[in-house]
């Protein structure tokens, strides 16, 4: 039986992404290119702020830990870690994008004809909350993690789905329009978060409660070593296999399948409680400041609101 430290034998390449790192930094660099030397060229632009550059790059390295360092090796080992793989980046690192990259950035990436319209359409509060849900629920049923966790392109693609559907389910509490663009009161944002973590329960509840393993690529060798293919390089893997003795995930972690499959449901459950916490104290305390405004001004906004309301949820009846 070996231990987590035990991955070292998959190699440099494996464990450390030195490919995915030079993309980092080519993101990085595009990045401060656009915001600080061309940002003039764009509609609506203003100087960067160094609250934004600083978040920017800090995504960015932890983007890297979660998808280029041993953690990225690790949750195709052991479930635990692709569940907190998971909910660091569609729960945490999304959402803070709102507040690293310039608004009149995303406003005129979005604001192009060919994409406008879907956006518009994914924004959409009800589309945007069940869109990322039921395919984040669909990812997690055996079948299908089994089958994308073996597969490298469709795993890729499916990767990109869900990072696209959660940016435009964050899209209506994040998004930095000013007050009046946006589509959401304090309160509506608040329930807006309620909903998402209540239509995440029952994945994270079936992982939690199941009875049986439910996931051949965390426990059937075969699979697993097919699985395996997506992040160590064929050589490595086979010299690997051929000298080591490795008969499956189980070599890494004194955890049951069981017991890991459990502790990876409840890791995703409580960093969600964890990340939406601070969202609603976020929320609420920039709603609370809005409302210290003058008493004649805020019903000329609540009403202003309440009209921009009823005519966006007309569009569903």
């Amino acid at each position: 039986m070996g231990s987590i430290r035990s991955i070292s034998i998959f190699g440099f390449l494996a464990n450390w992404s030195p490919f995915f790192l030079v993309a980092i930094i080519f993101a990085i660099v595009v990045y401060f290119l656009i915001t600080v030397k061309w940002y003039k060229d764009i509609p609506g632009s203003r100087p960067l702020k160094k609250s934004e550059g600083i978040l920017f790059v800090f995504l960015m390295i932890l983007l890297y830990i979660m998808k280029g360092s041993p953690i990225d090796l690790l949750s195709h080992i052991i479930f635990s870690f692709h569940m907190l793989q998971m909910a660091i980046l569609f729960l945490l690192m999304v959402p803070l994008l709102y507040f690293a990259i310039p608004n009149y950035l995303i406003d005129y990436c979005i604001e192009q004809p060919f994409i406008k319209p879907a956006f518009n359409f994914m924004t959409r509060p009800i589309v945007a909350l069940v869109t990322f849900n039921a395919f984040f629920s669909l990812y997690h049923l055996p079948i299908v993690l089994d089958f994308l966790k073996q597969n490298a392109t469709p795993h890729s693609l499916y990767t990109i789905l869900l990072t696209l559907t959660s940016f435009t389910m964050w899209y209506p509490i994040f998004n930095q329009k000013d007050e009046s663009k946006k589509q959401l009161s304090g309160l509506m944002k608040l329930g807006y978060i309620f909903a998402i973590g209540v239509l995440l329960t029952p994945s994270c509840g079936l992982i939690i409660f199941a009875q049986h393993p439910m996931y051949k690529t965390y426990t059937d060798p075969k699979a697993w070593m097919s699985a395996m293919q997506l992040c160590v390089p064929t050589g490595t893997l086979n010299d690997v296999f051929a000298n080591s003795g490795i008969s499956g995930p189980q070599y890494f972690t004194n955890m049951t399948p069981k017991d890991d499959q459990q502790t990876g449901g409840v890791i995703m459950k409580v960093l969600q409680e964890i990340f939406f916490g601070f969202m609603f104290y976020y929320i609420f305390v920039n709603w609370s400041r809005s409302e210290r405004i003058d008493p004649d001004e805020v019903t000329r906004l609540s009403l202003e609101e309440r009209n921009r309301q009823n005519a966006y949820f007309k569009e569903f009846e």
